[in-house]
């Protein structure tokens, strides 16, 4: 029987890294990762608290794009006042770098749709342009500032006030749900993620569909509620927490899973 605690052949290939490493030796292929300890958090949330370990977990945040965030983007330019789209900037900037310290993949689900469009339906190029006259995906911005949503362009890009570290993971993404048509669900299993938490914009939308189909593949899921916005009515927001504490997982706040992860690491 193959020892994994062994010390390594000498001619032991370690293939990738952290989570996903695995390794080749003479006549034995190893592929089990070197298992991570756990790290525990108890995090006060709603309709109850939770514990859970944080090493089986992963933040998503989805869409804080220039094209939804940023002045000179398809939202401003259609004249939506930005400052709920823009609120989670802050809370996002104090919690990742903690998740980030406690091992915690980051991963930026955005929407960034191929050049020459073929991977979009009518019903998504639709959107935005409902009178046939208005900018929409794929439309050139004012400015010179290129076209909505184009994977590589500056509409598709995460604000900078948030740039992504370079181990960050970025996953593109063509439906309201990071879950169609997209590796979303094949990296969090590859990682051993059990718990995800939720960030971004537009809540009631790409946001929420995202964390329902999680719910639905068996994901658990936490949505930071500070850590999100949406540009639409009160109403959209209080029925998606509704639903979200009513079905398909809980709500927490950015400031108790700081204070939380502090706590772990510091016993730790």
């Amino acid at each position: 029987m193959h020892d994994m605690f062994a010390e390594p052949h000498p001619d032991t290939h370690t293939l990738g890294a952290g989570r996903t490493a695995w390794a080749l030796r003479p006549n034995n292929v190893d592929l089990a990762p070197p298992p991570l300890a756990p790290l525990h958090i108890h995090l006060e949330a709603e309709p109850a608290a939770i514990d859970l370990d944080l090493h089986r977990s992963a933040v998503i945040i989805v869409d804080m794009q220039n094209n939804f965030c940023a002045p000179g983007g398809l939202t401003d330019a259609l004249g939506v006042d930005l400052t709920p789209e823009r609120a989670p900037i802050a809370p996002l900037s104090a919690t990742l770098p903690l998740l980030r310290a406690a091992d915690v993949p980051v991963i930026w689900l955005n929407w960034g749709h191929r050049a020459d469009q073929k991977n979009l339906s009518p019903q998504a190029l639709y959107a935005f342009r409902y009178n046939g006259r208005s900018s929409g995906i794929g439309s050139p911005l004012p400015g010179g500032r290129g076209p909505v949503l184009e994977k590589g362009s500056w509409s598709a890009a995460v604000v900078d006030e948030l740039a992504p570290d370079p181990a960050d993971i970025q996953v593109d993404k063509y439906r309201v749900s990071g879950f169609w048509d997209t590796p979303l669900d094949s990296i969090l299993r590859n990682l051993d993620v059990r718990t995800i938490f939720f960030a971004g914009v537009n809540l009631d939308m790409c946001v929420f569909h995202t964390l329902a189909d999680a719910h639905f593949l068996g994901y658990n899921c936490v949505l930071l509620e500070d850590c999100c916005g949406t540009t639409a009515p009160q109403f959209c927001t209080d029925a998606t927490l509704w639903n979200i504490k009513k079905a398909f997982g809980f709500v927490a706040g950015s400031a108790p899973l700081r204070a939380a992860i502090r706590t772990a690491t510091s016993a730790g």
